[in-house]
């Protein structure tokens, strides 16, 4: 990406906050709450103290995750919905190896994050396979398999994993992720090791797109199939391993907040979220791994300190998925782009009528 393209892409991605940020005011005055104390009080609960900073780390770690897994996709040219039934699938995958496996301390970890990948990469080759070789569109096979996942792993929690239970019990401590010393220096907050694997694969997906040759050939089928194909390359094999690579991510994501935060699997009567959220994150992010950091640690912040926000200015949270909405709508159609675009021919009109 060009210097004049990333300087674009982050004007737009800020204005697009600074609109939802906007919209979200006019909401809460409308509803009769201040923006001004609930704003406050949404960055001084996710930011300033210690234990909540910890906290806020912790949500941003599988956004992060959950946003490489859709940002690669769309990199390749894939709109990979289906990154919450990867995510659980990673949690599945998981808490069975921290469950029924008895490793030592750190390999324990390092195995069920890696079967945690493993899971989601595995749970979108389908959805590759397909695209690739009978050219079903990846959104609608993507679409089920979420709901797949979600009753497959209700299913074994309550069948295989439990004698009848609604949850499974806590892992292993040897297959956990927290440190005690990391929790400390932030309060005795949940902050779990996480986010290393999150930066680490944010490095990851920076290098294979734009420092390999098959990263090269990734991007090059995302953007013309056709030409790729007709230059050699495998369009099929790679259509397949970007989604499996995508699914990884997005299995890591959900491995992470099993062995970080929760310690066990239990059953769920809905998704998550943080797949969805990953949608949101990639978006504003410009589909980079800076950027995908970037917005995710604007979107933790948002999620902890909106809960907070509740009991600290009386807001309800649902405004703060307001200000997502309004941020993804920005985004998505090119509001801030437009924006941008007529600023600059006001100037350019004022420039030339001064000449």
């Amino acid at each position: 990406m060009s210097k004049i393209n990333r300087q674009s892409s982050f004007w737009v991605s800020l204005i697009s906050v600074v609109l939802g940020l906007l919209v979200g005011a006019v909401a809460m005055t409308a509803a009769g709450y201040s923006p001004l104390l609930a704003y406050g009080a949404l960055f001084q609960s996710a930011l300033f103290q210690p234990y909540d900073l910890g906290e806020t780390i912790r949500t941003i770690s599988p956004l992060i995750l959950t946003g490489l897994a859709v940002a690669l996709a769309f990199r390749t040219g894939l709109f990979n919905i289906g990154v919450e039934g990867q995510f659980i699938m990673g949690q599945l995958a998981a808490v069975i190896v921290g469950l029924k496996m008895q490793l030592p301390p750190v390999i324990h970890a390092l195995v069920a994050m890696i079967a945690g990948g493993l899971a989601g990469a595995l749970w979108a080759f389908l959805p590759g396979l397909l695209k690739a070789k009978r050219g079903v569109h990846e959104v609608i096979t993507t679409i089920m398999l979420n709901f797949i996942a979600l009753y497959l792993s209700n299913v074994l929690v309550r069948t295989w994993l439990t004698n009848g239970a609604d949850s499974t019990d806590r892992i292993a401590d040897t297959a956990s992720l927290q440190w005690s010393t990391l929790s400390a220096l932030f309060g005795g907050a949940r902050i779990h090791l996480g986010i290393l694997f999150a930066l680490l694969m944010a490095f990851f997906m920076y290098y294979l797109l734009w420092r390999t040759k098959w990263g090269f050939e990734l991007r090059a089928v995302g953007f013309n199939p056709y030409a790729s194909e007709y230059a050699g390359m495998r369009v099929d094999r790679n259509i397949i391993f970007s989604m499996m690579i995508s699914g990884f991510f997005a299995g890591l994501a959900g491995a992470g907040e099993l062995l970080g935060t929760q310690g066990y699997l239990a059953i769920q009567g809905g998704f998550t979220g943080i797949g969805f959220d990953g949608i949101a994150v990639a978006l504003l992010g410009g589909n980079t791994p800076v950027g995908v950091v970037l917005s995710a640690v604007l979107f933790g912040v948002l999620t902890y300190g909106g809960n907070n926000m509740q009991y600290a200015a009386q807001v309800p949270f649902e405004v703060i998925r307001i200000v997502f909405a309004a941020i993804i709508l920005f985004v998505a159609a090119n509001v801030s782009g437009w924006l941008l675009g007529w600023f600059r021919s006001r100037k350019k009109g004022r420039v030339e009528s001064h000449a």
